[in-house]
């Protein structure tokens, strides 16, 4: 797509500082080559739904930076919070030493999430809080005497992070990790969820679920899934009640069962948790991206006193864990401050008022030959394409039209900052259907 199509030329100051060039030449960029890295735009400010780049041009940011500052960028409470705790400690081990950041997080997070989740272990990021949450599944039945429970079963088109653990439950082939295949651990992949999130839910395509927890259940260890919404490996939505299925099939076969909840928690899909709309609880949940407001790496771990009483069962009871940077104070002191704002925050509002938007204005994205779906579902707004997109150059039209849009594979899609105003969200979605349009324009006229 876009292969031949001709980007307008930007009127701004096309000078860059010299680290641009050092960028160039010698920093690896995620999901790139260095012979030949696709472009970087440089930006020097954040603020507000605003990204500056090296060149004056201002763009509207519809991606979070990962889906993470939901809070947008340079909030003054998140600064705050950053400044009181540098002047004390930017961070201090946390094998045999304990703070009050770490501490006031573990229990702001006990009491927003259900009942049963008391538990807290802090980890670096979301594939490793993803990590944490496979090793405690798996020390969890060696300590009750069943070793042989070491595999895992999930769905496909899932995404749980680039790690070796983490990459053994993503989708083998819209997982980006094919080339791995080989030294990966092996688990059980059920069919991915096909009910639709609205409307009637008669039906789940649970049946493949079903057959594989059955077949293995002596020696699965734990079910992992997105709850509601597969992130990265699609941006698919699909019903609670294949949830709720999921939940009542692991109690049914004594199997743990663990939501990764890094890319829908703290309110994107319209409840604080994902989760909360299956009227579930999960045995162990995972949490990261969202969890700072974006301003730092941290994840958090939370699981059930059935979980921390059976990997102690052995009269051991060591997770055998301990990151460096595990609950640094930093992290974990804007985190605080940053569940705090958003709790504060009218945010159920600022997401249905989102939603309602990009429903208004997305789905005329339909019309589009090029486009073969739109769907949206809280602060997520997804156009499917028929064909997988050419990245630089779609990326450059959106920097033309003023906004950051980071499409992969065949979808275009919405996850911006929760406090974005209406004009703002407007001139993000009026992009999105400008550069599709020209796409179909430029396919029409060249046949």
């Amino acid at each position: 797509m876009f292969l031949n199509l001709v980007c307008p030329m930007s009127t701004q100051d096309t000078s860059t500082p010299d680290w641009v060039d050092y960028d160039k030449n010698h920093v690896w960029h995620p999901y790139t080559s260095l012979l030949n890295p696709d472009p970087a735009y440089p930006v020097i400010a954040a603020k507000g739904v605003t990204l500056t780049l090296a060149d004056g041009r201002k763009l509207i940011d519809g991606m979070s930076s990962w889906w993470a500052a939901i809070h947008g960028y340079n909030h003054p409470a998140l600064n705050l919070a950053i400044e009181e705790q540098l002047k004390k400690m930017a961070h201090v081990m946390f094998g045999g030493l304990t703070h009050e950041p770490a501490v006031t997080l573990a229990q702001q997070l006990v009491d927003i999430t259900c009942e049963p989740l008391q538990y807290v272990f802090f980890a670096d990021s979301g594939s490793v809080g993803v990590e944490v949450a496979i090793k405690m599944a798996l020390q969890y039945w060696g300590a009750q005497g069943r070793p042989q429970k070491h595999k895992l079963l999930t769905v496909a088109r899932g995404y749980h992070g680039d790690t070796f653990g983490a990459m053994a439950v993503c989708d083998p082939v819209t997982g980006m990790h094919g080339l791995f295949n080989h030294t990966l651990a092996r688990h059980y992949f059920a069919e991915a969820p096909q009910c639709h999130y609205k409307g009637e839910q008669l039906h789940t395509n649970i049946d493949s679920f079903q057959q594989l927890i059955h077949q293995h259940h002596l020696s699965l260890a734990a079910v992992i899934l997105e709850p509601i919404v597969q992130g990265a490996g699609g941006m698919r939505f699909y019903c609670p009640e294949y949830l709720r299925q999921v939940s009542d099939l692991c109690e049914q076969y004594d199997v743990l069962l663990i939501l990764d909840e890094i890319a829908t928690g703290f309110g994107r899909t319209g409840t604080l948790f994902a989760y909360e709309q299956a009227q579930i609880e999960p045995d162990i949940l995972v949490l990261g991206k969202a969890l700072t407001g974006g301003y730092l790496s941290l994840a958090a771990v939370l699981t059930q006193e059935k979980v921390t009483n059976g990997i102690a069962a052995d009269n051991k009871g060591v997770l055998m864990h301990g990151p460096t940077f595990m609950a640094n104070p930093l992290a974990c002191h804007v985190a605080s401050a940053s569940i705090r704002l958003l709790l504060m925050s009218p945010w159920k509002r600022q997401i249905k008022n989102i939603e309602i938007q990009l429903v208004k204005e997305l789905y005329k994205c339909k019309a589009l030959s090029s486009v073969a779906a739109v769907r949206v579902l809280g602060a997520i707004g997804v156009v499917e394409l028929k064909k997988p997109v050419d990245m630089p150059v779609i990326q450059a039209h959106f920097v033309q039209q003023g906004v950051w849009v980071r499409p992969f594979g065949k979808l275009v899609y919405l996850m911006p900052p929760y406090i974005i105003s209406t004009e703002e969200l407007t001139q993000l979605t009026q992009a999105v259907y400008h550069v599709l349009s020209t796409m179909d324009h430029h396919e029409n006229n060249n046949g």
